[in-house]
């Protein structure tokens, strides 16, 4: 069965401290986590809440209900993603949702092209539409993942990626932990790193360089966490 993705509503719950229930991010068809996701592990259901708001933010400019949502962040752990989460949720109390849709609109779009290009093709050969998009438009195939009628954005986007990974980690896709981990390593891995310190430190960006810091940081967890897995298995 193939899974239609680009153009849904995900649910996003990425902190215990603030239930952030479903935001729109007009990216990929990705079912939100129902009441199956209470089935998951704890971790997992983590990774797919964290992957989501990322896919969320990425995708489209947040509205003021998810900001207002997002301002109720607070550093309940002493960890740097958990700091991240808190500049996250400082970053969406000082700001309001038309300031950073211009913000949004400065970086990822702008007149002629934003400042930063959030496509794996892009950062992996410095041209648009080459073959990092052709390798994952056939392991999408592979993994019966195809795109939406309608919807022509590249499916190299970092935030349909996300949602992807999302959608994996909350067992909405049926894959192995092995596919998943190839996934994320031929795909995510060889750039976001990258692109996520440029967001952080972006000229245009305020409210988006807390999104660039999170997804660093959370990146750098996923990276470490499959190698940990790859270890356990040799």
């Amino acid at each position: 069965m193939n899974h239609p993705l680009l153009g849904s509503t995900v649910e996003v719950m990425m902190n215990p401290d603030l239930a952030l229930d479903q935001a729109t991010s007009g990216g990929a068809d990705v079912p939100t986590l129902d009441a199956r996701a209470v089935e998951l592990d704890e971790v997992d259901l983590a990774r797919a809440n964290e992957y989501a708001l990322l896919a969320s933010l990425l995708l489209g400019p947040p509205d003021a209900d998810l900001l207002r949502r997002l301002s109720g962040l607070q550093d309940s752990t002493d960890t740097p993603l958990g700091q991240a989460h808190a500049a996250l949720g400082r970053a969406a109390a000082t700001a309001s949702a038309d300031k950073i849709s211009r913000e949004y609109f400065n970086l990822f779009i702008g007149v002629g092209r934003g400042e930063l290009l959030p496509y794996a093709s892009y950062y992996l050969t410095g041209f648009l539409n080459e073959r990092p998009l052709a390798r994952l438009r056939g392991d999408m195939k592979r993994l019966g993942l195809e795109r939406a009628e309608g919807h022509s954005e590249p499916e190299d986007h970092l935030g349909t990626l996300c949602e992807i990974m999302s959608g994996f980690a909350a067992d909405h896709f049926v894959i192995s932990a092995e596919e998943e981990q190839d996934f994320f390593e031929r795909h995510i891995a060889p750039w976001a790193p990258q692109f996520f310190a440029d967001l952080e430190n972006a000229n245009a960006a305020s409210f988006y360089s807390a999104v660039g810091m999170t997804g660093r940081l959370f990146i750098d967890i996923e990276t470490n966490g499959f190698a940990m897995e790859t270890r356990r298995s040799t």
